[in-house]
């Protein structure tokens, strides 16, 4: 087991940390421009006089999106390259941006399309993840992704910038100023980002069927849908909640929402080095525990002190499960983690969708946000379930042949 200097060392004398770091940027851009629709909620709320469930599923659109184009770049990125399929994800997405900017986006249908644009900026999981892990030693993986991974940072900046940009200079200037760290990210990936130099055998599509044959790839999906599903979807719809539920300012609600998800964004590579101590299963049962409980108590919180601890220490627990399965995955699935990064990626989009629906369905139907909150909860508990059916299985079969703990 190595202490902390030791595998500080090991990180940088090893792998390519370039890469490392561009592909983080990337992550983080990416991450920024795919949730923007949530900070900018209320406003849009208000521009196109939308109910609360439109609300919901505008925000949710970009996670659907990216959970079915993470496929499609996961198979690119073993055609393609890591890299080439980074740079073409990130020029449809600025295409996108310059759309939604110069022509503007009217109406409720255009923000829906504009969202689905922006799911190839959620795609990005399925690129700079394998492009980052590949670099580096079975040992390191849970280390590595959770930093490439923690570029979901972008979210904060959404959460602080986004809401004062749309005071300012109205909520569709923000799209055209997001055009501006787009070119310096692609420029910067463009230079210093690489290909690790391992043969990676293009996939066809017959192959993720393949993949799907297995029962542990369906394990790995849900326990992701479950814990990116309800990072991204919490972090999406945090602005909306704070504003309906507790009557705060946009621009306000966006710091308190950046603040929740922080604490995320930061736990995921905690998680991840964690689990390279512990093992991923350990981890990842805490994790649930902890989540599912801050969850279905922060359905039925009274003041917003309260509201925001339970949403801290959940979002904290999810993030660090993120962390917890990427550590675990390239254990199992090594040689296929181009592909199973984006199953497994896809699955965590689609998490993230049916909660931020189940959030806006919530409050349409009921008033509150109380139910969509709960039910996820109950996701959490299921997760756990799952977690005891396959932990032993797991460490006698594939994980006793691993070069890390799990």
């Amino acid at each position: 087991m190595q202490n902390n200097s030791t595998q500080g060392s090991t990180l940088r004398n090893s792998g390519h940390w370039p890469t490392l770091v561009s592909a983080f940027i990337y992550f983080d851009f990416s991450f920024m421009v795919w949730t923007v629709l949530g900070p900018l909620s209320a406003h849009i709320k208000e521009a196109l006089s939308l109910s609360d469930s439109q609300t919901g599923l505008m925000v949710a659109v970009p996670s659907l999106g990216g959970a079915g184009l993470r496929i499609a770049l996961g198979m690119l990125v073993d055609r393609l390259g890591a890299k080439n399929t980074g740079m073409l994800a990130q020029s449809i997405v600025m295409a996108g941006l310059a759309w939604a900017w110069l022509v503007g986006l009217g109406s409720y249908e255009a923000v829906l399309f504009m969202g689905f644009m922006l799911g190839f900026a959620g795609a990005s999981f399925a690129v700079a993840l394998p492009q980052a892990g590949r670099w580096y030693p079975p040992h390191m993986q849970g280390t590595v992704l959770g930093l490439a991974g923690a570029g979901n940072i972008g979210v904060v900046i959404d959460s602080l910038l986004a809401p004062r940009i749309a005071n300012a200079y109205g909520w569709q200037a923000v799209f055209g100023l997001a055009l501006i760290p787009a070119v310096v990210v692609f420029v910067i990936y463009a230079i210093f980002s690489k290909e690790a130099p391992v043969k990676v055998k293009p996939k066809r599509l017959r192959d993720y069927w393949e993949l799907l044959r297995d029962k542990d790839t369906h394990w790995f999906c849900f326990f992701y849908t479950v814990t990116f599903g309800g990072f991204a979807g919490l972090a999406a719809s945090l602005v909306m909640y704070l504003k309906s539920t507790h009557g705060l300012q946009k621009v306000q609600a966006g710091d308190w929402a950046a603040l929740c998800t922080f604490v995320g964004v930061m736990a995921r590579p905690l998680g991840g080095m964690l689990a390279d101590r512990v093992g991923g299963i350990r981890t990842l049962t805490v994790c649930y525990s902890i989540a599912g409980t801050m969850l279905a108590a922060a359905g039925h919180a009274a003041s917003l002190t309260t509201a925001l601890a339970l949403f801290v220490i959940a979002l904290a627990a999810l993030g660090a499960g993120n962390g917890s399965v990427f550590q675990l995955l390239p254990q199992r699935f090594g040689k296929e983690l181009g592909l199973m990064t984006g199953l497994v990626g896809a699955g965590g989009g689609v998490g993230a969708f049916l909660l931020a629906t189940s959030l806006g369905w919530s409050k349409g139907a009921t008033g509150s946000y109380a139910t969509g909150l709960t039910v996820f909860a109950c996701l959490c508990g299921i997760a756990l379930i799952g977690l005891t059916l396959v932990k032993k299985r797991w460490r006698t079969t594939w994980g006793a042949l691993a070069a890390a703990r799990i």
